[in-house]
């Protein structure tokens, strides 16, 4: 479940293994190409955290990041 903090959207997901987490990065990284919209995020071993905010608005949350993180929860975890 995404949280707004700090004006931004974050979540934690956590996988099995590295791997897992490296293919969900993949599959987020075409996203963001898609959406020409890039997340600010962390990868530790089988973890990996997401901030998104829209750096041109402001460094607020606007409707391309709550589009981002709904195409992010899309996918097959």
């Amino acid at each position: 479940m995404w949280k707004e903090q700090d004006h931004q959207l974050y979540q934690e997901f956590t996988f099995a293994n590295f791997s897992q987490a490296f293919a969900f990065m993949t599959q987020v990284a075409m996203i963001a190409e898609s959406l020409n919209h890039h997340p600010t995020w962390k990868n530790t071993y089988n973890k990996v955290e997401i901030w998104l905010t829209t750096h041109d608005s402001g460094n607020t949350i606007t409707e391309k990041d709550r589009r981002f993180a709904d195409a992010i929860d899309q996918l097959s975890i």
